[in-house]
């Protein structure tokens, strides 16, 4: 009988608890869907709104994965849901965990300065790409940088890593990189890059438009109120990364 608060599932074939890998990616998946919808909101539109409600649904979810059971995180019961018809692909459950305690640690630091401080800034942008970068290797590629750390750190060796990594195998030859591939790479980047610098030294042609005539504005004429304008002084960061008027749009100034 599964207990409520364990972590992983205990199989007589295996020595340690085990999750289901296809489960886990899957819940990656959806997490980085959702986070990158949320983090482009705030990016590009300036709407903080949805970011925060992904930051406190993130660390609820991991919450449940790593002090409650991961069976019961919402982004694994979905996962589960959607592979249900595919044959489980055990992995270790420990590195796991040692893996989802850092996305807490990171959903932690965004609570606290995002959702409780409401904090605009770097760190935000730094620790939303992290967290969206771990779930995106997580999903697409089967790789787990945390349990890499994990091995890293910890004197007991993680067991029944995917893909078999934590084996020393010789790579098949289905798994080689060929020099002519290497080639088709180089041309293909190489191609995107000058199609980029050839459209960048040709702006676009703007359409003449006539400006409509309007009765003049009387807000317009009001003095600058000198609060606002010191609370819409762009900071120094903002300037030296090239971020200026994104500062701007998400602090709603002129």
């Amino acid at each position: 009988m599964t207990k409520v608060f364990q972590f992983g599932e205990r199989l007589p074939q295996f020595s340690v608890p085990v999750l289901n890998e296809r489960e886990v990616r899957a819940g990656a998946g959806i997490l980085f869907f959702v986070g990158l919808v949320s983090f482009m909101n705030a990016w590009l539109m300036g709407n903080f709104g949805p970011t925060r409600i992904m930051v406190l649904g993130f660390f609820v979810d991991f919450f449940i994965r790593v002090a409650v059971n991961p069976r019961y995180a919402p982004s694994l019961v979905l996962g589960r849901l959607v592979v249900r018809n595919q044959k489980p692909d055990y992995v270790g459950a420990p590195q796991k965990r040692f893996a989802w305690l850092i996305g807490l640690v990171l959903s932690a630091i965004m609570i606290y300065t995002m959702v409780w401080l409401r904090v605009i800034g770097p760190i935000n942008f730094l620790v939303c790409s992290l967290c969206l970068m771990l779930l995106f290797f997580e999903s697409a590629f089967g790789i787990c940088l945390g349990c890499w750390v994990y091995n890293r750190f910890n004197k007991e060796q993680a067991q029944l890593c995917p893909g078999s990594v934590c084996e020393v195998l010789e790579k098949e030859e289905i798994q080689k990189v060929s020099a002519a591939q290497v080639a088709v790479l180089l041309v293909f980047f190489g191609l995107l890059w000058g199609t980029a610098r050839m459209l960048a030294d040709k702006p676009a042609q703007a359409l003449p438009v006539t400006a409509p005539t309007s009765a003049p504005d009387p807000a317009a004429d009001k003095a600058v109120d000198p609060a606002e304008q010191a609370r819409c002084k762009v900071p120094e960061f903002a300037i030296a990364i090239g971020h200026a008027e994104k500062w701007k749009q998400h602090n709603h100034c002129k």
